[in-house]
């Protein structure tokens, strides 16, 4: 899949988890490419702090990254860290070979959003968000 295809699958899915979950489940989202991949970097963003993002990009990934180090993920596989604070990403999902979306609420921690009985519903979108990049992963730019 290209790049404005992923950033419409990735806005509806948000979209309905919030319908499902009576408020934003999660507030912030960027697509990031690994470096060495054609348009490395950040690749799409949305959210309250587009100035700060990339300026606190590697210390908001730290949970995430300590989580995950050593582990291998295939297209579409999610990890959630559950007790990621303020800033700190929430998730992660592989989109594609070199490109990992990253979800955050900047407000809750996964603790938080999963104690509320609606995340099971708005849980069902974000797992058919990822079979979308499972079966057609994001392919890198250029």
């Amino acid at each position: 899949m290209d790049l404005e295809t992923a950033r419409r699958h990735i806005q509806v899915a948000l979209d309905r988890m919030r319908v499902i979950y009576l408020k934003p489940v999660f507030d912030e989202w960027a697509l990031l490419t690994l470096p060495g991949q054609t348009g490395g970097g950040i690749a799409a963003y949305a959210g309250p702090r587009p100035d700060a993002f990339r300026r606190s990009l590697a210390d908001d990934a730290e949970p995430l990254r300590a989580l995950t180090s050593g582990r291998t993920f295939a297209e579409g596989d999610i990890e959630f860290v559950q007790d990621a604070t303020e800033t700190r990403f929430d998730a992660f999902m592989k989109t594609g070979p070199g490109s990992y979306l990253v979800l955050n609420n900047t407000g809750k921690t996964m603790a938080d959003v999963r104690a509320d009985g609606k995340w099971i519903g708005a849980q069902a979108v974000l797992f058919e968000l990822s079979e979308k990049f499972r079966a057609d992963p994001l392919q890198p730019a250029g």
